[in-house]
């Protein structure tokens, strides 16, 4: 197994988080604007050989994880075929999807065949009109049997929810009760400013609140995170007694974990960050495209070196706009 690369705060990097389509079948109110946003030429979207290129070159300097979104990866006509190319890659140990289920019930036993071993999916509400409202035009029932289809098809199956304060903040006991008689884990996030840096602060709920209120409703006991951070993620996990599933907490702007940061990301158009709330990035196109490859694994060397220390979103600073289905969450 090869060394991870390091950047140059000292930290390993084995995670690699890959965008194969800006498209997507949902407008999430902290994902895009009402009308959307313009769709990448198809020219200037990766091919799935330059894609292929990108995840062997990655493992071969020391990925071990390789989490595929979009956009909604599901909606991309070769995803299968993609991610079982995927999955054959030596050295790779997990590769994981996170979607919004849409399509997971027609494609849930075909991922796990590929190769697949986890998904994330991505369920803001268990209220079908509240769900259609955050997802402008969602349908929620749909999502519930991806997850079902998940479940059966052997999946690692996790379900994110965006806490969103006074929007779906109510719906965090639900959600735990949701995941008592399912083998799966809820994962709340903070809302974080992707819309702006004045856009909605009164939306973010500090994790710290959110499990005080939690833990008056039901017991929560701490799991210690096992496996390091490429198998067990920034998230803060919980066991409630009884229950099949368990809850975990991620917590991006009241409790950052930028100093553990292990993933650099990479978009559907080969733009290369070592960080979502960063503007720098590299595009790998210019070595892509001519197929050089001694050139493309400098480049992303220099990505991984010249990651950024952290975020500053604690501090009100950032990109005003952080255009998510673009840069793959």
């Amino acid at each position: 197994m090869r060394t991870p690369m390091q950047d140059s705060h000292h930290r390993h990097i084995n995670y690699l988080r890959l965008s194969v389509t800006d498209r997507c079948n949902l407008r999430c109110s902290y994902c895009m604007p009402a009308e959307g946003l313009p769709v990448f030429d198809r020219g200037e979207l990766l091919t799935r050989t330059e894609i292929m290129t990108i995840a062997r070159l990655a493992v071969g300097l020391g990925i071990r994880k390789i989490r595929v979104t979009g956009g909604e990866p599901l909606v991309r006509p070769d995803i299968v075929e993609l991610l079982d190319e995927m999955g054959h890659l030596p050295d790779l140990e997990r590769l994981v999807l996170t979607t919004n289920g849409l399509r997971l019930g027609k494609l849930a036993s075909p991922l796990k065949q590929a190769g697949v071993s986890g998904v994330n999916i991505s369920i803001d509400s268990l209220d079908k009109d509240l769900y259609r409202e955050i997802t402008r035009g969602g349908d929620l029932q749909r999502c519930l049997e991806g997850i079902d289809a998940s479940i059966e098809a052997g999946l690692h199956t996790k379900i994110n929810v965006v806490v969103m304060s006074g929007v779906n903040d109510h719906e965090a006991p639900d959600f735990v009760e949701f995941v008592r008689t399912r083998p799966i884990s809820v994962r709340f996030i903070e809302y974080m400013p992707t819309r702006g840096k004045d856009h909605g602060k009164s939306l973010t709920l500090p994790t710290a609140e959110l499990l005080q209120r939690l833990n008056r409703q039901m017991p929560l006991e701490a799991i210690e995170r096992s496996g390091g951070l490429i198998m067990a993620g920034p998230a803060r996990n919980f066991r409630i007694p009884g229950s099949l599933g368990n809850v975990g907490v991620i917590s991006p702007v009241s409790c950052k974990f930028c100093d553990d940061c292990n993933r650099i990301r990479i978009t559907s158009t080969g733009l290369a960050r070592g960080c979502l709330f960063h503007d720098s990035g590299l595009d790998l196109k210019p070595w892509l495209r001519p197929g050089d490859e001694k050139g493309l694994i400098e480049a992303l060397r220099r990505v991984v070196n010249d990651k950024p220390s952290g975020h500053q979103l604690d501090q009100g600073e950032g990109p005003d706009i952080v255009p998510m289905s673009q840069l793959g969450g």
